[in-house]
């Protein structure tokens, strides 16, 4: 394949419709549908003021740590921009052929992730119902619009957020002490791991396809890498809270994503490559080496913090890493 055809969108669309429709069969084969009914404590809900005249939210209902309930709104509120996200990849994938059968089915079992959600939080009283809302306009008013300047660079971008979205619900769930939460948590968690393998492995082809190009892409999104939900109000103060919590901090993006996604792909191994590509890898291995001490300083940090008897936590000098 010219290489020269790497930023023609057609072109590399063309070149991994194979590879998308046998990812496709295998997603189906191995996803397993469920239903966010099922994973929600209705039997300790209660009705809430207004038309029903139940009883007013307050702070105290809430039982689960602030840092969760953080974590739980961004996530929620992520989690409700689909439809902007949904026009982002049917503008940039289509909606013909296994392109646009792999967006609508991803689609669909992204929506059950915030139906599982909201029932959850406003069956435990988790957060405000009200502010809740109120964010939630907000946030799916304003939408969302990538940056990303082709099809490979956008192709990167899902393959990482995948995955961090999957460790982000991971440690959220791990750290509600919460049963009920923690298992909805796993099964929204699967769900991003098979999202993460279509793909990842999708990207490995392009990879085989586009060397050049597709090293660069990657490089430059880990490089200025920033989770969609970070136009959510008020997003800054919430994400350090998740970061001092470890949740998801410098240390979990380093040991959780950006390693074992460059390790998957063999990218700091991969042959071939042209003057473009190389000038890529080292900008990639320059990252690396500064996230590496990043998440050093982090993981020190909280060691130091527990061993002085503070419980989990970050300094605030290193709350700054990315956040879900």
């Amino acid at each position: 394949m010219n290489e020269a055809t790497a930023d023609t969108a057609a072109e590399v669309l063309r070149e991994l419709a194979p590879s998308v429709e046998r990812l496709l069969d295998r997603h189906l084969t191995v996803a397993r549908d469920w239903l966010p009914h099922q994973y929600v404590p209705w039997s300790g809900a209660r009705d809430y003021d207004g038309p029903l005249d139940g009883t007013p939210w307050e702070p105290p209902q809430s039982a689960l740590p602030r840092a969760v309930q953080d974590a739980l709104l961004v996530n929620l509120l992520t989690e409700d921009n689909l439809p902007s996200y949904h026009f982002e990849i049917a503008t940039r994938f289509g909606r013909d052929g296994a392109w646009g059968t792999w967006v609508h089915r991803w689609t669909a079992e992204e929506d059950r992730h915030s139906c599982g959600l909201r029932s959850y939080v406003h069956a435990r009283r988790v957060l405000d119902p009200a502010l809740l809302e109120q964010l939630r306009m907000r946030h799916v008013g304003t939408g969302y619009r990538s940056a990303l300047p082709t099809v490979l660079h956008a192709l990167a971008y899902v393959t990482v957020q995948e995955l961090a979205t999957r460790q982000a619900h991971r440690n959220v769930g791990a750290r509600c002490g919460d049963p009920v939460g923690e298992h909805l948590m796993a099964r929204i968690a699967a769900d991003e791991n098979l999202h993460m393998l279509f793909y990842r492995d999708l990207y490995a082809d392009a990879l085989r396809a586009f060397p050049d190009a597709a090293v660069t892409a990657l490089t430059d999104v880990l490089r200025d890498f920033t989770m969609p939900g970070a136009t959510i109000p008020g997003f800054r103060a919430r994400a350090l809270r998740v970061a001092a919590a470890g949740i998801y901090d410098f240390d979990v993006h380093h040991e959780h994503v950006v390693r074992p996604l460059l390790r998957a792909l063999g990218v700091m191994s991969l042959s071939g490559l042209g003057a473009d590509g190389e000038r890529a890898r080292e900008r990639l291995g320059r990252y690396l080496d500064r996230l590496g001490e990043q998440a050093a300083r982090t993981r020190e940090l909280s060691e130091r913090r527990n061993a002085a008897g503070n419980g989990p936590g970050r300094s605030r000098t290193e709350e700054q890493g990315v956040t879900a």
